[in-house]
């Protein structure tokens, strides 16, 4: 008799789960059977992430290289994506710490201090006077402190080793050969609808210039695409100079003649700026006086080739790059002219607007703002706007610590290979810190999560001169199988 309930409550249970069914497809049709088929997946990244908290953080740094290129073809909050990861890697390291009664200390970090004293500027942000929304900051403050907070902090709980540092490296190259051969693609072949459809919404005017293609890729835009084209090339130029075994720097060679292509077909002469900085700040750190007068006579040779003659004019990347040493450049005056307007307003505003009230964020939340209608174009920019003259001193004093701080770790070290490594790292970091004057860099993906982590790895394994860590958690299984 209990047998025959049993398999009487069974038939009812499968007989409603199946009506259940019928009733999600029957009410989101496609879109329902493909997150009915996408659920047995989530579920079992979800628990492989609690099993591996760093599969969270790989996550994170590949999705953001395809997230903004995917909202092109799918009508979807991906960008969200980034953060879901980085609570879901936050929530899976709380476990386990939990788990394990082992919890970490902040003591003596000062990498960490520095960044979690501009959070807290960011919070008392709520307050400002001057804020309108707060919805608003909600969204912008994402891009301002909380990634940067979360990935910093996660990168040195659980990529505190050599290995993982490599598969950063290998990852972050990778995804940008992949996004320089797409942008080829762009510049030979054309875009695809999707990509049309989205040149035709408004950014044509940006990125259509007498005709030609400023090449985007699978990038928000071409100025985030020339700048990460720079930093990959970059980094992986000082690393082909490095002592590593020869398909190690075959892979650096092709990296950095791609992603410099991929710069140059951008258009974006913010860029430029990149290599020219981070690459001196590579020479210095390097200890060669020789290699440092020969780097500054070449760095001298092209900018004296741009600046004073009509050499390679034909070009049109070429007459781009050449346009951003004018300093008549109509563009350049447009950008001087708003900081102007803008200085005015916030002299009485040291607090600035409220994070969220420029660019995007302001006309979405605050339209008939000033703020919002006055383009800002820089990052620095943007956060005094936002912040004020207070924010952007606590802003530029956090990012001019890190550069000092890692260069005296750098220049103490040994010469090994993780050395020239790090020194990639810092030319990078130091690239896109001078370049984020001319365009919103730094904010923005893939960019702001390579540099974060770049920042976490420069301290990590510039702590001593063998880095090596007492706790090591090895890479997932699956990149351990790969790698083999």
């Amino acid at each position: 008799m209990v047998l025959g309930l049993r398999h009487v409550f069974h038939g009812l249970l499968m007989l409603v789960l199946v009506l259940a069914l019928a009733a999600v497809i029957a009410k989101g049709q496609l879109l329902a059977v493909v997150a009915l088929l996408g659920l047995p997946i989530a579920t079992g990244y979800t628990v492989w992430v609690f099993r591996q908290p760093v599969v969270g953080l790989y996550s994170v740094l590949v999705i953001s290289f395809i997230a903004i290129g995917l909202t092109r073809y799918v009508s979807a909050p991906i960008g969200l994506s980034v953060d879901a990861l980085l609570v879901l890697t936050l929530v899976a390291e709380f476990f386990r710490r939990f788990e394990t009664r082992q919890w970490p200390s902040l003591r003596r970090n000062p990498v960490l201090a520095v960044i979690l004293v501009w959070g807290a500027y960011c919070i008392l942000e709520i307050a400002n006077p001057e804020a309108r929304s707060m919805a608003a900051w909600f969204y912008a403050m994402r891009g301002v402190a909380l990634y940067l907070i979360l990935t910093v902090w996660l990168v040195m709980e659980l990529m505190d080793n050599e290995g993982h540092f490599n598969w950063f490296i290998t990852i972050w190259f990778g995804w940008s050969c992949v996004a320089a051969i797409y942008g080829m693609k762009q510049f030979f072949f054309g875009v695809d609808a999707a990509e049309q459809a989205w040149l035709n919404a408004g950014n044509a005017s940006t990125h259509v210039l007498h005709g030609r293609l400023r090449v985007f890729s699978f990038y928000s835009d071409a100025g985030q695409y020339g700048a990460a084209m720079a930093h990959a090339g970059l980094a992986s130029l000082v690393m082909v100079i490095g002592d590593f075994p020869v398909r190690k720097r075959l892979f650096y060679l092709v990296t950095c003649l791609l992603c410099f292509y991929g710069m140059l077909i951008s258009g974006t002469r913010g860029a430029l700026f990149v290599p020219l900085a981070g690459f001196t700040a590579y020479l210095f750190l390097a200890r060669n006086f020789k290699l440092l007068i020969v780097g500054g006579l070449a760095a001298a040779l092209v900018f004296g080739m741009l600046k004073f003659t009509h050499i390679g004019q034909s070009n049109h990347q070429i007459q781009r790059m050449r346009s951003a040493l004018d300093p008549n450049d109509p563009s350049l005056l447009v950008r001087l002219e708003n900081q102007k307007k803008l200085g005015t307003y916030l002299a009485s505003r040291p607090l600035g607007g409220g994070i969220g009230s420029a660019g995007y964020w302001g006309l979405r939340f605050s339209p008939n703002t000033l703020l919002a209608q006055t383009p800002t174009d820089s990052w620095y920019v943007k956060i005094w706007a936002e912040t004020g003259i207070i924010g952007l001193i606590l802003h530029l004093g956090m990012l001019l610590f890190f550069l000092g701080y890692f260069f005296i770790k750098i220049w103490n070290m040994p010469h090994i290979p993780t050395r020239q490594q790090l020194m990639a790292l810092y030319a990078g970091v130091t690239g896109i810190v001078v370049a984020s004057y001319g365009n919103q860099v730094l904010g923005q993906i893939p960019t702001g999560t390579v540099m974060y982590m770049s920042i976490a790895f420069l301290y990590l394994l510039t702590q001593s001169s063998t880095p090596t860590h007492t706790r090591v958690q090895e890479p997932p299984l699956l990149l351990q199988q790969l790698k083999h």
